[in-house]
C-alpha cells in the first residue's frame, strides 16, 4: 500500500485525506493546531458556542460525496437543513428586506421593499445559473493547468461561452445595468466578498455566486458549522487515516525533483506523495525555501481579511435570523478603504451570524450568540489595535441605531479574531481569508495549480489554490487533487 502525507487538517486537507484513503492510500495528516478544521473550528465561552470561521453552508453534495466514496450513507453521519430565509438585509434609510430561498418570493419581496422590477431579479438569478452551468465543469471540477482538461467538448463549450459570461465587465457594472436599482445592486455586489474581492474591480463572472445560495440552496448543518469539520474528521479516522495534531511541519523533503515526505522536530517522515493544505505562500517560503519559488503567484494581490467580534448577547432579537446584513451607506467608499487605503471605513457593512436561531443550545435561554463580522484589509502593518477600537465603536453605533437598542450594554462576553490572529492561527498569509483576490478578470487562471509543475508527487489543496477560498471550493480543490492521483493500491 502506498503512503500519502497531508500537511494541514483544514477542510481541503480533511477531504483530501478521505479521498486518498478511499483510493487505497495509507494517509497521515500533520496539523499544527490542537484540533482539525483550519478556519472552520469552534469554541465556547460562558455557555455560548461559536463557530469560529465560515458561517454559510452551500453545496452540501460535496460533503455527502465523501461519505458515499467511503461506502457510507451520508445522512447517518451528517445532517443539515435547507434555509427558507437566507438572509435579512438592513439599509440605512430604514428599509429591511428578507432574501427568501424561493426565488419568486424573493423577487416579490425585493420589488415591494426596494421598487426593483421583480422580473429583473428573476432574470438576474437565471443569468447566474447560466454562468454556473457554463463554467462549473471547467473552473470548479478541473485543473486549469493540465492540457487534458481542455480536450473535451464540455470544456470547449465552456470556453466558447466566456465572452457571454461578463468576464470583460465588472461585477458592479453588470449588476447596475441588469437590476437598475441601487439597493439590489448593493445586495448583489456583496457576493464579491464571498471570495474576498472588490465588486468594483472583480469581473462580472463572479455573479455565479448568488446561484449557489438561491438556486442550489443555503443550508445549516445540524449542530453548527463545526459539524462539517467533525464529520469529515471522524470519517477519515474510520478509514484508517492517522492524525498528528500539534505537529507543525518544518520542511517538505524533495529529492531528485520529487516530494518524498516531510520533516518536523528533526524527524523525517517518508511518503509516496505529499498534499499540502497550507497556504501556498508560507508553504514555499518556509517549507521549501531552497526550491524554485513561483514569484508571480506568491506576489499576487491578497484577498480581504476579516474582523470578527464574538459576542454573547443577553437578549433575543426577533427581527434577526441566522444570517443578517447591515449595509454601509456608501459601499464603493467602503471598498476603496478596504483595498486602496488598506484600512476600515467608518461606516462598514456589518454581518451578524446567530446560530442560536437554529440551535437553541448555542446560547443560554433568552440570549443569543452573535458572530459579528466586517470586511478588513489583509495585514500590512496597520495599527490594528487602533483600527479594532474604532471599528468596534462604529459597529456598535450602527447596530444600536438600526436596532433601536443600546447593544453594548447587552454584551456579556467577547472574543475577537482579526487579521493578525487569523494569520498566526491558520497560517493564512497576511491574514487574507481567500489567498489571492479575484480583482482581475483572469484571476481564476492565475491561482496556484493543484500540483507542482517542478516537483513530482507534490499536490496542493485548500483556499489559496485553484479553484479558490470558501468551503465548497476547498472541497472542490480536494476533488481535483483526487483526479490527478492514481490509486494507491496498485
Amino acid at each position: 500500500m502506498k503512503k500519502a502525507i497531508v500537511i494541514g487538517a483544514g477542510i481541503g486537507g480533511l477531504a483530501s485525506a478521505v479521498r486518498l484513503a478511499a483510493k487505497g492510500y495509507f494517509v497521515e495528516v500533520f496539523e499544527a493546531n490542537s484540533c482539525p478544521g483550519g478556519k472552520l473550528t469552534q469554541f465556547e465561552i460562558n455557555g455560548f458556542r461559536f463557530d469560529a470561521g465560515p458561517s454559510l453552508f452551500t453545496m452540501p453534495e460535496l460533503v455527502n460525496e465523501l461519505f458515499i466514496l467511503a461506502g457510507k450513507t451520508p445522512e447517518d453521519f451528517f445532517k443539515y437543513k435547507r434555509l427558507q430565509k437566507i438572509c435579512n438585509y438592513f439599509y440605512e434609510d430604514g428599509t429591511t428586506l428578507t432574501a427568501y430561498a424561493n426565488v419568486n418570493e424573493f423577487a416579490e419581496e425585493a420589488a415591494i421593499k426596494t421598487g426593483v422590477n421583480a422580473e429583473r431579479v428573476i432574470k438576474h438569478l437565471k443569468k447566474s445559473a447560466y454562468i454556473y452551468r457554463s463554467t462549473a465543469h471547467l473552473f470548479l471540477e478541473k485543473s486549469l493547468h493540465k492540457v487534458e482538461s481542455y480536450l473535451s467538448f464540455k470544456t470547449f463549450w465552456s470556453i466558447l461561452q466566456l465572452p457571454f459570461l461578463k468576464i470583460f465587465t465588472t461585477m458592479d457594472a453588470f449588476n447596475k445595468k441588469a437590476l437598475q436599482n441601487e439597493k439590489m445592486r448593493q445586495l448583489f455586489n456583496r457576493y464579491a466578498t464571498y471570495n474576498g474581492s472588490n465588486p468594483y474591480q472583480a469581473p462580472g463572472i463572479l455573479n455565479i455566486i448568488p446561484h449557489l445560495e438561491f438556486n442550489k440552496g443555503a443550508y445549516f448543518p445540524i449542530g453548527g458549522m463545526y459539524k462539517i469539520t467533525e464529520s469529515i474528521y471522524e470519517l477519515a479516522k474510520s478509514l484508517g487515516v492517522k492524525f498528528y495534531l500539534n505537529s507543525k511541519v518544518e520542511k517538505i523533503m524533495v529529492e531528485n525533483k520529487k516530494a518524498v515526505g516531510i520533516q518536523l522536530n528533526g524527524k523525517k517522515h517518508f511518503a509516496d506523495l505529499v498534499v499540502c493544505n497550507m497556504d501556498v505562500v508560507p508553504a514555499y517560503r518556509y517549507l521549501m525555501p531552497d526550491q524554485k519559488q513561483p514569484e508571480n503567484i506568491l506576489k499576487q494581490e491578497r484577498s480581504s481579511s476579516a474582523l470578527i467580534f464574538y459576542w454573547g448577547i443577553k437578549k433575543e432579537f426577533p427581527e434577526l435570523i441566522l444570517h443578517n446584513i447591515f449595509f454601509s451607506n456608501n459601499y464603493q467608499e467602503e471598498f476603496h478603504y478596504l483595498f486602496d487605503k488598506k484600512s476600515i471605513y467608518d461606516d462598514p457593512t456589518v454581518y451578524i451570524n446567530i446560530t442560536s436561531k437554529e440551535e437553541k443550545s448555542d446560547a443560554p435561554a433568552g440570549m443569543e450568540n452573535w458572530f459579528v463580522m466586517i470586511n478588513a484589509p489583509y495585514n500590512d502593518g496597520q495599527n490594528w489595535d487602533e483600527l479594532i477600537k474604532e471599528a468596534r465603536k462604529n459597529i456598535l453605533k450602527k447596530l444600536s441605531r438600526i436596532l433601536q437598542t443600546n447593544v453594548e450594554t447587552l454584551i456579556v462576553c467577547e472574543e475577537i479574531l482579526e487579521p493578525r490572529t487569523i494569520e498566526s492561527k491558520t497560517q493564512s498569509y497576511k491574514g487574507a481569508l481567500y489567498g489571492t483576490s479575484s480583482n482581475n478578470r483572469m484571476a481564476a487562471f492565475f491561482r496556484h495549480p493543484n500540483f507542482s509543475s517542478n516537483i513530482k508527487n507534490l499536490y496542493f489543496c485548500g483556499g489559496s489554490v485553484h479553484p479558490g477560498g470558501g468551503i465548497p471550493l476547498a472541497l472542490s480543490s480536494a476533488k481535483i487533487v483526487d483526479s490527478l492521483i492514481k490509486p494507491g493500491n496498485k
